[in-house]
Parts: C-alpha cells; sequence; structure tokens
C-alpha cells in the first residue's frame, strides 16, 4: 500500500502560454488569468504585486483544496491581500515528500532547491542520494510520519504533498507554520492536464519560461504521437491490449478514464475496458480479466523487482497466466519500476510513456523512439 501511495504521489501543436486578460478571478478581486489548456484543477490570476493560485478539490464539486498568494521574496508585504496561504517565491529550500516532484524539479533544472526528502528508499535518483551522503540535503524520515523538529531545523520555504481523500489532514505539520503545497495533479482527469502543471510550478520556483517551454514540449510532442496513431496505416489497426497483472488475489486493470486508460485510446489500442467510467483502477477476480481480454495481442504490465522478469518467473506467480494468449505467442511486455523512472517521469512526460505504447502497438509506424519503460519478457 506504502507504494500504491507514493504510485500515485514520478511533435506538432504549440500551446499559446501567454496570459490572457479580461478573465476575472471573483475570488481574486481582478487580476488576470493564466490561461490553462488541459488542467482543470487550479485557477491563477496575476495581479501587479502577487498572484492568486486555487486548487479546486478534486474529491467534493464546487469546493477548494487549498488558496495560496504569491509573493515576491524581496517584496513587502501588500495591503489588502485575498485570504490564502502566503507563499515566498521563488521557493529555494523545499522539503519533498515524493520521487516524482523530485523528479520534476530536477527537469525544471531546480534540484538545487531541494533541502530535505521524505521515505528515501522510494527515490530512485541519483542526484539525491549524493546530496543526501554530502549532507545538502536532509532525510526528514517515513513520509506519513516524518520527524517535525527535523523540518523545522532546516527551516525549509514550503512543504511540497500530495493529497489523498480522506486523509484527515497533516497532522503536526500544518502547525509549524510553513506553507504546504498540496501535489493534486495526479487527480487530472488527462495525461496532458496533469503534466501542465509544471507550469504551476514553475511560478513557485522561479522558473515560469522554463516551465512553460517544456510543456509546449510535452504537449506538441504528445499531440503528434497521437495523430500518428490515428491517421493513415495504423489508424483503426491497434491491438487488443491487457494492463497490469495480479496483486495479491485480484487484478487491477486501469478504468476507461484513468490517465493510463486514456493514453491507450491516445495510442489507438483496443482497450477491453475503454468504455468503463473510472478515473482509477478497477479491482476484477482473475476469471473477469481471462473472459474479458484473455484473447489480447498484447500484455503489458509493471512490476518491481532486482533484475528483468522471465517468461518462466511471470508463469510461476499465477497458474492462470498460461491461458492468457500473449504468454503463448511471446507478446508480453513488462516495466520495471525498480530499473526504470516510469513513476519518476511518466506524469510530467506523458509523451514518454505514449511513445512506447505507440512502439509496442503499431509496430508498423516508422521513427518511433525505442522503448523506454517497457520491454519484452525473455
Amino acid at each position: 500500500m506504502k507504494r500504491l501511495l507514493h504510485s500515485i504521489i514520478c511533435l506538432g501543436l504549440l500551446v499559446s502560454l501567454s496570459s490572457c486578460g479580461g478573465q476575472v478571478s471573483p475570488q481574486s478581486g481582478g487580476g488576470d488569468t493564466i490561461a490553462f489548456r488541459y488542467a482543470r484543477g487550479l485557477t491563477v490570476v496575476e495581479h501587479d504585486d502577487y498572484t492568486y493560485v486555487e486548487l479546486k478539490n478534486p474529491w467534493k464539486a464546487d469546493a477548494v483544496l487549498h488558496r495560496y498568494v504569491l509573493v515576491p521574496r524581496n517584496a513587502s508585504l501588500p495591503d489588502g491581500l485575498p485570504d490564502g496561504t502566503v507563499v515566498r517565491t521563488p521557493l529555494s529550500r523545499s522539503i519533498v515528500f515524493t520521487t516524482v516532484h523530485c523528479a520534476m524539479l530536477q527537469m525544471l533544472g531546480k534540484e538545487a532547491s531541494i533541502a530535505g526528502i521524505a521515505d528515501l528508499k522510494y527515490i530512485k535518483l541519483p542526484y539525491v542520494h549524493q546530496q543526501i551522503a554530502k549532507g545538502r540535503i536532509a532525510d526528514v524520515g517515513d513520509g506519513l510520519s516524518p520527524v517535525v523538529e527535523k523540518i523545522i531545523d532546516i527551516r525549509p520555504d514550503a512543504l511540497l504533498l500530495s493529497p489523498f481523500e480522506n486523509s484527515g489532514g497533516y497532522g503536526r505539520l500544518e502547525a509549524i507554520d510553513i506553507p504546504i503545497i498540496e501535489c493534486a495533479e495526479y487527480m487530472e482527469a488527462t495525461p496532458l492536464g496533469r503534466a501542465e502543471w509544471l507550469r504551476f510550478y514553475g511560478l513557485l520556483f522561479g522558473c515560469r519560461k522554463q516551465a512553460d517551454s517544456l510543456f509546449a514540449v510535452v504537449d506538441s510532442s504528445y499531440n503528434s504521437l497521437k495523430a500518428l496513431a490515428g491517421s493513415g496505416a495504423a489508424a483503426g489497426k491497434g491491438k487488443k491490449v491487457l494492463v497490469d497483472k495480479i496483486t495479491g488475489s485480484v487484478w487491477y486493470v486501469p478504468g476507461g478514464r484513468s490517465t493510463i486508460g486514456q493514453m491507450l485510446s491516445d495510442a489507438g489500442a483496443d482497450y477491453p475496458w475503454a468504455d468503463d467510467s473510472h478515473n482509477g483502477s478497477v479491482a476484477l477476480p482473475f476469471e473477469v480479466v481471462l473472459e474479458r481480454a484473455g484473447q489480447s495481442d498484447i500484455w503489458l504490465f509493471r512490476y518491481s523487482g532486482k533484475h528483468d522478469i522471465t517468461l518462466r518467473e511471470l508463469l510461476t506467480e499465477h497458474h492462470g497466466y498460461g491461458q492468457l494468449q500473449p504468454v503463448r505467442t511471446g507478446a508480453c511486455y513488462g516495466c520495471n519500476v525498480e530499473t526504470s523512472l516510469f513513476y519518476e517521469e511518466s506524469p510530467f512526460r506523458p509523451d514518454y510513456l505514449l511513445t512506447d505504447f505507440l512502439n509496442i502497438i503499431h509496430p508498423e509506424i516508422e521513427g518511433i523512439p525505442p522503448l523506454r519503460y517497457y520491454h519484452r519478457v525473455e
């Protein structure tokens, strides 16, 4: 379950990323709203001397998760600020609670702003481990019960955490007067919506241009790949795809509206649960999966191991795997999340993952980059 939390909690069309005037947020008292093309979970309004950010509550319609007021670090606090957590920007000493957001800061060239991390055992980024060894990044312990005294000693300017439904809040962290940045991008309904939160983090860490430019690349790359899957010889010829494998006694398949489900659709796959309405995983018994997807052309699954899994090892995990057609045809592709940066990269670079899907589902398309996360099981 802990691993699941941390898993939850890593070209053609150009996007207009400039601010749009005339769009007014009633909570912010005027200002210019920054236009987001895909992200639906946040509103950002720029004013002369501060920026107002409102995060929607992804679990409760028409409710607010958090309000922030971003004020330049070297400026005096303006009079008449709206309600919200005041955050002095750019952030320069933050404690980051997930490997996903450590990787995101590396993408933005802001890894030096990481002053502390939680759950070191779940972070595979070499930079973090090197800085831990040098004493430049502090380990504050378990993410669910961090050492608060150590956090206070670090004197960070923000804590980056992923919120969860019915979590009961953040305990003692809420009482130490350090801004908590609730990183709720994983609740966005689309892969590009999640990735577009790069632009919010760019505002926080003083790298707006870099963040806007990076997202423009992601957007352009993703849509170009999507167009490849839906045009020419590839159109309508996507293979039937089975995803993931049994955990305990349950097979969790991505819902049709989950980011993985949508990416399979964007890759032109024939996904058996494409018409499912869930935006998360769906728990099913093996028999149901076998009946609906046992004759799939391709099996894509993630696993955690010290080495690449073999077909022999896979078959020892569950007696029923041998009944799956892709096992018999050798069309099994595994993603080892221990030896790849799947969780670290794919949330903010969905184009990387879509590239893998196209590579496997549409081998007839030429010029697709090589596999990055998934590899054929030997």
